[in-house]
């Protein structure tokens, strides 16, 4: 999977040589990865990629062994909310390397393929699938405890493609409080229940803001709306992140607010999802 002097990747970059061998390598990648975890929404904005990076990184942080597919193939965010500029080598055999994102995360986005990190992404469908299946099938992941998959908003090439060749992935939707986050995740969770998705629980991402002087909390966007959608729909609600300004710092910074020094709200909330998130996993 070279890189070009181009807007985009080249097409060939993205095209197996047969199906059935991608669909062995596919296989057989996944044997080596304990749980796999889908983040999705209907919804663009509600933070989906911030949620999988401090998931990822706080489970890392934990000695666990986490690798992040970024399949936000439009909008990859993973690599800049990690700080990573390396571009994604290879093994000499044709084998793709996943980027270091810090002790015991691994990263792989097509941002890491473009020429230019500003470049943008142009294809349909067929493309989008294909690049997805080779980030399975070539990618050297190795023994992971956790693959976290970001994915775009909605419901389109993306999702179905990453839950027809991982049926087994468990899905966490990300909400924030507002109707308008709650109207397009019901839409989600529909797709979920179409597709017979396995679904761990909702994330109600920016709920309240902390007050950056006094630390209490103001209910800027309302709270309770995500805890409400999931208990309307009989799932765990797994966690509440605040707006925190010290995340604004992180993003800003290209560091997960889990790895700041500094005690946030924010940063309590992600190590306390990541514990949540484990345990059910692993129950």
């Amino acid at each position: 999977m070279s890189s070009c002097s181009g807007g985009t990747p080249p097409r060939s970059a993205f095209i197996p040589t047969t199906m059935t061998l991608q669909k062995k390598l596919i296989a057989r990648t996944l044997t080596g990865i304990q749980h796999k975890l889908f983040v999705m929404s209907g919804k663009g904005g509600v933070g989906k990629s911030s949620v999988t990076v401090n998931l990822a990184a706080a489970l890392a942080s934990h000695g666990h062994s986490v690798g992040i597919l970024d399949v936000d193939l439009h909008g990859p965010s993973v690599p800049r909310l990690l700080g990573l500029s390396s571009r994604a080598d290879s093994d000499g055999t044709g084998t793709i390397l996943p980027v270091s994102g810090g002790a015991n995360l691994w990263v792989v986005s097509v941002e890491s393929f473009l020429p230019d990190r500003d470049s943008a992404v142009m294809w349909r469908g067929p493309m989008k699938t294909q690049a997805i299946l080779q980030f399975l099938s070539d990618v050297k992941w190795g023994a992971l405890d956790y693959l976290i998959i970001d994915s775009p908003p909605g419901t389109g090439d993306e999702h179905m493609t990453v839950l027809d060749v991982i049926p087994e992935a468990r899905c966490l939707v990300v909400t924030t409080p507002q109707e308008i986050s709650l109207a397009d995740v019901r839409k989600a969770l529909d797709f979920l229940a179409r597709v017979k998705a396995r679904v761990l629980g909702v994330v109600e991402n920016m709920s309240g803001l902390v007050c950056p002087h006094c630390g209490g909390q103001i209910d800027l966007f309302a709270r309770g709306g995500g805890e409400a959608l999931a208990q309307a729909y009989h799932l765990p609600c797994l966690g509440a992140i605040p707006l925190d300004p010290a995340a604004v710092v992180a993003a800003d910074r290209g560091e997960p607010i889990v790895r700041m020094a500094e005690d946030t709200a924010a940063k309590r909330a992600f190590l306390k999802l990541a514990e949540t998130v484990r345990e059910k996993l692993e129950s």
